[in-house]
C-alpha cells in the first residue's frame, strides 16, 4: 500500500522533532551535570534532559516507522499523541504553560490523533 501523504508529513515532521529532542536533551544533561556542581538544581536539568532524549529517541523511532508504515507505529503515534494531551494539562495545572499555548497544542494532538484513526490511515499501517 502507498503511504498516505499525511503519513508523510507527521513522519518527517517526527524526525525534525526527534533531532532536535536528542540535541535539547544531550544539552540539557551537560547543563545539568555542570549546574550540579554548584546548585541543587543540576540534577533537575538533567532529569529533565534524559526525558528529553527518550521522547527524541521516540520520535526519531517514529518517524522511522510512519515512514515504512510499521504495524507497531500507529500504536506508538497514538500513544505518543495521548502523552503529549496528558502533559499539556499537567502543564498547565501546574501553571507552567499558558491557555493559549495549551489549547493549541491540544488541539494539534487531537487532530493528529484523529488522522491515525481515519480508515485509509488505519489501512495502511494493516489496521482494520
Amino acid at each position: 500500500m502507498q503511504r498516505p501523504t499525511g503519513i508523510t508529513i507527521l513522519a518527517v515532521l517526527a524526525a525534525i522533532g526527534g533531532i532536535f529532542g536528542v540535541l535539547g536533551g544531550l544539552a540539557l544533561i551537560g547543563i545539568g551535570s555542570i549546574v550540579a556542581t554548584t546548585s541543587g538544581l543540576g540534577g533537575l536539568a538533567a532529569l529533565l534532559g534524559v526525558v528529553a532524549l527518550i521522547y527524541g529517541v521516540l520520535s526519531l523511532v517514529l518517524a522511522y516507522g510512519f515512514w515504512t508504515l510499521k504495524p507497531w507505529a500507529w500504536t506508538l503515534g497514538v500513544g505518543l499523541e495521548v502523552a503529549g494531551i496528558v502533559i499539556n494539562v499537567l502543564q498547565f495545572l501546574n501553571n507552567t504553560s499558558a491557555i493559549g499555548g495549551t489549547i493549541i497544542s491540544i488541539a494539534i494532538n487531537a487532530v493528529v490523533l484523529w488522522y491515525l484513526y481515519q480508515p485509509n490511515v488505519k489501512a495502511a499501517f494493516g489496521r482494520s
